[in-house]
């Protein structure tokens, strides 16, 4: 029996500039669209100055969790802290979900009591909201392809600049109709928008902090790939799992009764990792007889 383990040590590219900088500009136009949408009696700025706030958490957690990720194995955390940035994904599904809350029960009270509302305020302050998060997702728009706790900020911030466009349009339609009710519809139109991205993110992140295969990974295709290998007869308790937003661990039983080169395991390592981008994998080479035992002990 043969046991071999081996992990990709690609460095991964920091990001703490953009984080700083995307946060920095998204709590500085927060408070001014809290302010706007407070003069202004806005439900839809408010309800945006709620989804940016909810996306600079997510920020902020994605960083930190980044950091917790990149610290050496040590004491128990023989896997280290990789799995932090799983966790922090959904605890930004929930703080979004909060989010909605609030957002909604403003617009159910301005629905029920509607107010005059400045419909040129409102498209200044949102357009800035349009420039100011396309530009924040601009920074993460190349580390998006490779790293889900990029991409997830990148599609937070890109989605933040079309639903403040989405503001800009009511807030236009406020000034030609004068219908006010235009403002809160907006808000729902808003929280459909992140309840839709929130219960995507929700599902993803739990199906990974149970272990199960990646989307992006087809299970089949990789048993398959495995028993294409040369000498291969069979395989066993193949698992395949995230240990962060970008680790992807294998681990499997392979049956070989006529014995491996030197170069195979190494080989198939490598091949793993460019074919499907598992990483980090651990293979156990057996016989028949070993086979056998662990279908009785197993």
């Amino acid at each position: 029996m043969a046991h071999s383990h081996g992990h990709s040590h690609a460095t991964n590219k920091s990001y703490g500039r953009a984080f700083a900088l995307g946060i920095g500009l998204n709590v500085t136009f927060i408070a001014v669209e809290i302010i706007y949408g407070l003069i202004a009696n806005s439900s839809a700025l408010l309800a945006d100055a709620g989804h940016n706030a909810s996306d600079v958490l997510g920020l902020v957690f994605a960083w930190t969790a980044m950091w917790l990720a990149s610290i050496k194995p040590r004491g128990k955390y023989t896997y280290g802290l990789r799995k932090t940035t799983i966790l922090v994904s959904i605890l930004n599904a929930l703080l979004l979900f909060g989010a909605v809350a609030v957002i909604a029960w403003d617009a159910i009270g301005k629905f029920k009591n509607p107010e005059p509302v400045a419909g040129s305020q409102v498209m200044i302050v949102a357009a800035i909201g349009v420039v100011i998060n396309t530009l924040t997702a601009l920074l993460f728009m190349k580390g998006q392809k490779d790293d889900l706790n990029i991409k997830g900020a990148f599609l937070h911030m890109a989605a933040d600049a079309g639903v403040s466009l989405g503001v800009v349009v009511a807030g236009l339609l406020i000034n030609l109709t004068g219908k006010q009710w235009i403002d809160p519809l907006t808000s729902f139109l808003i929280i459909a928008v992140i309840v839709w991205g929130t219960w995507r993110l929700f599902t993803d992140s739990v199906d990974l902090a149970l272990d199960a295969v990646p989307k992006h990974i087809n299970l089949e295709k990789v048993r398959e790939f495995l028993l294409a290998q040369k000498g291969v007869e069979n395989i066993h308790d193949l698992h395949i799992w995230a240990m962060s937003t970008t680790k992807v661990a294998l681990t499997a039983h392979l049956i070989i009764p006529e014995g491996i080169n030197d170069n195979f395991i190494g080989d198939l390592q490598h091949e793993l990792e460019h074919e499907f981008g598992i990483n980090h994998t651990t293979l156990q080479i057996e016989n028949k007889s070993i086979e056998e035992d662990c279908e009785i002990d197993c």
